[in-house]
């Protein structure tokens, strides 16, 4: 009784440190703002004003890199940028923060829109430089190359107190339904539009408006002319199909997959189906997928999970694009399912649920075998990595609004999307051949990366932010910064 360990009797505080700088890896983030021409190019948009006043290009990519770091509102930027007035200069305080994005009104919108596209372009120059190249996805065991592949997906963002356009939901909530575009060779957020809560699911002219916002995202210089669209039912209405049917140009190939609804018509159309027409359904590396039968015998999947046939010609409806094919999918119904009543009387009888895609696509070009089915079936599937996405991109401030003004609120979820790229573009150009944090979470980049403490020190006339050496990534963490001084100067 009355011992005590030997680091008790040793341990002192003390309240005399200097030179120490919490929240370290912000300063990549920042960094790679600088290294793509973002910081500059936001300054232009804002002038250079008085004398006096800090760079409104600093101020919102420090705030941008704080909520990437983990801050939810402007009192957190705050107090997070405040260790790096040694580092990267003075960004503000939440009152100028306040003020900036007060100021973003529809036309600044534009500007700014317009200058993140261009540090993209800057961006995908060097992605395209770099070894391995630009990120081309790999889909049902295929490689597309050339195919930068969109996904257009709506979230609810919650709120509980009263904001301007916070209305009840669909889903029985109270808050926003915003609608966003994601590119998921990359996860970039390209567009995210605010919406009232109550906005619809499906409607097309919100479609519409972030298609044209990311179109203007995508660098088109001849190599990224060939996009697939991919949107869940919500895009299933004559407008939003007819749009995507005239974006297709000399220069442009828009392809789309779009989830369709099975009605009494379609229902009929699957009972017409020989059964020789269904063919093995495949996993996401191209191979058959093996069988699942939740507890009970399903004699009938033989040595396959599910099937995919072709339905097209057999569901006609009047008014839809001629070329438009609509493949169906078939696979045992989960028990979830069925404790939930979502089995229709023909599941009910067949054992199988049923889901369709709708599709314009004929074959991609340079994809041997993109136009059978079963792999038409793959790539409308994989568009369920934009949830992903959403969820990367709330846990990066666009899950929080942080006024009750809709004209913040507006400006904030274009930060958030500002801020979604910084911590991606990070990765990519400096991270890209880590085996951990080249495809890592928000929050284990925050962990290991960007929450790291260092030390201040000034030496040579020249400033040293010292990294704890026994920390398993400090290596990593010098080598990106080093790879981010490396990169051309932007033009």
């Amino acid at each position: 009784m009355g011992e005590t360990t030997a680091w008790d009797a040793r341990l002192e505080l003390t309240g005399d440190g200097k030179g120490l700088v919490a929240n370290a890896g912000v300063v990549l983030l920042c960094k790679t703002a600088d290294a793509v021409g973002l910081t500059e190019r936001i300054g232009e948009v804002f002038g250079p004003g008085r004398v006096e006043r800090i760079c409104r290009g600093a101020v919102l990519v420090g705030a941008a890199s704080a909520i990437a770091a983990g801050a939810r509102n402007l009192s957190q930027v705050e107090r997070m940028l405040a260790h790096h007035t040694g580092t990267f200069g003075a960004c503000g305080s939440d009152s100028t923060l306040w003020r900036t994005l007060d100021s973003v009104d529809e036309r600044v919108l534009k500007r700014l829109s317009r200058a993140r596209a261009r540090s993209r372009r800057t961006l995908w120059r060097m992605l395209a430089a770099r070894p391995g190249g630009f990120p081309w996805l790999q889909v049902g065991g295929k490689r597309l190359d050339g195919w930068v592949v969109v996904d257009l997906d709506a979230t609810i963002v919650g709120c509980h107190s009263r904001k301007q356009n916070a209305t009840g939901t669909y889903k029985g909530g109270f808050g926003h339904h915003h609608l966003g575009g994601w590119i998921a060779n990359t996860g970039e957020a390209l567009s995210i539009l605010p919406r009232p809560g109550n906005a619809g699911s499906n409607t097309a002219t919100d479609h519409v408006t972030v298609l044209g916002e990311v179109l203007a995202q995508i660098p088109d210089e001849g190599r990224h002319s060939k996009l697939p669209v991919r949107i869940d039912g919500a895009g299933a209405s004559h407008d939003t199909i007819g749009h995507l049917e005239r974006l297709s140009t000399t220069r442009r190939r828009v392809a789309w997959t779009i989830g369709w609804t099975v009605t009494k018509l379609e229902e009929t159309a699957i009972k017409a189906l020989p059964e020789h027409v269904w063919a093995p359904y495949l996993d996401q590396d191209g191979t058959i997928a093996p069988p699942i039968h939740y507890g009970e015998a399903h004699d009938e999947t033989g040595s396959e999970y599910g099937h995919v046939a072709e339905l097209t010609g057999l569901a006609k409806r009047p008014g839809w694009p001629a070329a438009m094919r609509l493949i169906v999918r078939r696979v045992p119904i989960a028990p979830r399912d069925r404790a939930a009543g979502k089995v229709t009387a023909l599941e009910k009888a067949t054992g199988w649920k049923y889901a369709i895609t709708a599709t314009n696509i004929a074959r991609m070009q340079g994809i041997p075998g993109s136009g059978h089915p079963q792999w038409l079936d793959v790539l409308h599937r994989h568009h369920a990595v934009v949830e992903d996405h959403v969820r990367a991109s709330k846990t990066t401030g666009l899950g929080l609004l942080p006024s009750a003004s809709w004209r913040i609120n507006t400006a904030w979820v274009l930060l958030t999307g500002i801020a979604r790229d910084l911590d991606i573009w990070t990765r990519l150009l400096a991270f890209n051949d880590h085996p951990l944090l080249a495809k890592a979470e928000p929050a284990t980049m925050r962990e290991l990366v960007y929450h790291l403490p260092a030390r201040l020190a000034h030496h040579a006339r020249r400033k040293w932010l010292r990294f704890n050496r026994n920390h398993p990534h400090t290596h990593a963490i010098a080598t990106a910064w080093h790879r981010l001084q490396a990169l051309p100067a932007v033009t």
